[in-house]
């Protein structure tokens, strides 16, 4: 299964995105990540507010994860 399919398939309680807690169920199923390359992609996205959480959009966890796999920094074309 490809990161953007688990990505969008992967059930969250907000249809916008990911709250923390989310995120960090995602993350152990990606072992090998670098957290601190997927963290430091996540510095540069936008989100929302629901209910006084955070949710961080689907598509920017797609980008952080590819960051956090491929132990790179953000590229300049995917900033949003």
């Amino acid at each position: 299964m490809t990161i953007e399919k688990k990505v969008r398939n992967f059930k969250t309680k907000y249809k916008e995105g990911f709250t923390q807690d989310e995120i960090n169920t995602l993350l152990g199923d990606f072992p090998d990540l670098d957290l601190n390359k997927f963290y430091n992609a996540l510095k540069a996205v936008t989100g929302i507010f629901v209910k006084g959480k955070m949710i961080v959009y689907r598509s920017d966890i797609v980008t952080a994860l590819h960051c956090g796999i491929e132990k790179r920094d953000l590229r300049s074309y995917e900033w949003d």
